[in-house]
């Protein structure tokens, strides 16, 4: 038996098929999966012998309007091929996530959010109609209009509702393929804040990057990026091109990244950038991808794997909270070169979706002997401040802490008991959460 893993490299065994005709490969299936970018184990199969469905090959095209930017396409396109083809046409999608190498599908069933979440919400805000096999293998066109219960469901439904075929959604149209972006370094989590609200009125796309090792005076410190699309006038004659891609060439071993390591790395990082503020048009790959330059950086946590924990602390919980968490993840000791810091706007209507009116914090973590503790101790501050945690990128939430900061899970529940009342659709993660049967 073949493992499949998510893209925190721990696995669970299983195998994928793959076919061009994904809408009868998912008959029968019990669950779907794209590019196994979830972190953790939304995308792995419950069960070794259960049949997993994988969209690659799905990735037409079907429709597309250019008076109103809607397009409609199998759920198996990635978003990196959407934007090579959308973007010298002027047109790019809504909401993007840190990566470009997602699915159509994946995005709709995490409800991926972006830098401009504080604007444009989730993904599944601009999805005009998904086109869903169901548990029973009955084929459903669902919509605000159309059987919407369902629509809500799988938005951010981690796949658990029905296998999406096809997504229907709107572009938007672009003044240029460029991005004017502005810096600053920013002292600590307090004065981070205190930017990142002043920032939100003013520019469509926020995100920060934090040290989450540097303790005591100045943790918290780090980088705030915002953006725009460059106007015509601001933006480079010549098209951004392809972006320069790199392999991390080996494995690293497990004690390279340690809190000694990753403290030089970030300090180098913060003081690297040895302007207080600067400004620059640059590619919307470098912006909104970064990482993706660096092809299966996941190697540099070793063979042990990692793990995100990404949450978002309320606004109604206000900065003492954001700042308590950050006092608790450095205590905690959770090293990590990588931690992102992103204002959210209000809620959005899919039941499970993850983002709520507050600050997000998403950072990657080794797994190591005791980070059932980290998470553990992290998740008891998330929900005695009424946050929650991002189902994407989670592996180590228990049961009981899942029950506990999401107060929607028996709306979710009901729709699993409407539309697939024998439990067919299931996966290591609803094993693990809800309660699913292997």
């Amino acid at each position: 038996m073949d493992t499949l893993t998510g893209w925190g490299r721990l696995p669970e065994p299983g195998r994928e098929l793959l076919d061009e005709d994904f809408e009868t490969l998912t008959r029968g299936a019990v669950l779907s999966r794209g590019l196994g970018r979830s972190y953790g184990d939304s995308s792995l199969p419950a069960n070794a012998s259960d049949r997993v469905a994988n969209s690659r090959f799905a990735n037409r095209i079907i429709a597309f309007d250019q008076s109103t930017g809607v397009l409609r396409a199998e759920a198996g396109l990635t978003l990196v091929n959407l934007v090579r083809l959308m973007l010298p046409r002027g047109w790019f999608p809504p909401v993007v996530p840190g990566t470009k190498f997602v699915t159509l599908g994946g995005m709709v069933a995490s409800d991926v959010h972006g830098k401009n979440h504080h604007r444009e919400g989730c993904f599944g805000a601009h999805v005009r109609a998904l086109r869903v096999r169901l548990a029973d293998d009955r084929i459903v066109e669902c919509s605000r209009e159309s059987d919407a219960d369902l629509f809500d469901g799988c938005l951010g439904g981690m796949g658990l509702l029905g296998h999406i075929l096809e997504v229907e959604f709107a572009m938007h149209r672009i003044p240029s393929p460029w991005i004017w972006m502005e810096r600053e370094r920013v002292s600590d989590i307090q004065a981070f804040l205190e930017s990142i609200a002043t920032a939100a009125p003013q520019w469509p796309m926020t995100m920060g990057w934090i040290d989450c090792v540097k303790r005591g005076k100045g943790m918290g410190r780090g980088l705030l990026m915002a953006g725009r699309w460059a106007t015509t006038e601001e933006a480079p004659t010549r098209h951004p091109g392809s972006p320069h891609e790199i392999t991390m060439p080996m494995e690293l071993p497990n004690w390279a990244l340690n809190r000694t390591t990753t403290g030089f790395f970030n300090a180098g990082i913060f003081w690297g950038h040895v302007r207080n503020r600067a400004s620059a048009t640059m590619a919307p790959e470098r912006f909104f991808f970064p990482l993706d330059a660096i092809l299966e950086w996941n190697r540099a946590y070793g063979p042990r794997g990692f793990t995100q924990y990404q949450c978002v602390v309320p606004r109604a919980a206000g900065p003492p909270a954001v700042y308590e968490f950050m006092k608790r993840l450095t205590t905690l000791g959770a090293a990590s070169p990588l931690c992102v810091i992103k204002d959210c706007g209000p809620e959005g209507r899919g039941v499970l979706s993850f983002p709520l009116e507050g600050t997000s914090i998403a950072v990657d973590m080794p797994v190591s002997a005791d980070i059932q503790r980290v998470v553990n101790g992290l998740n008891e501050f998330i929900i005695s401040v009424g946050g929650r945690v991002y189902l994407t990128k989670d592996r180590f939430t228990t049961a009981e802490h899942f029950r506990a900061m999401e107060p929607r899970l028996p709306q979710f529940q009901a729709l699993r008991a409407k539309w697939d009342p024998t439990g067919r659709l299931r996966s290591a993660q609803s094993r693990r959460l809800f309660g699913d049967k292997a």
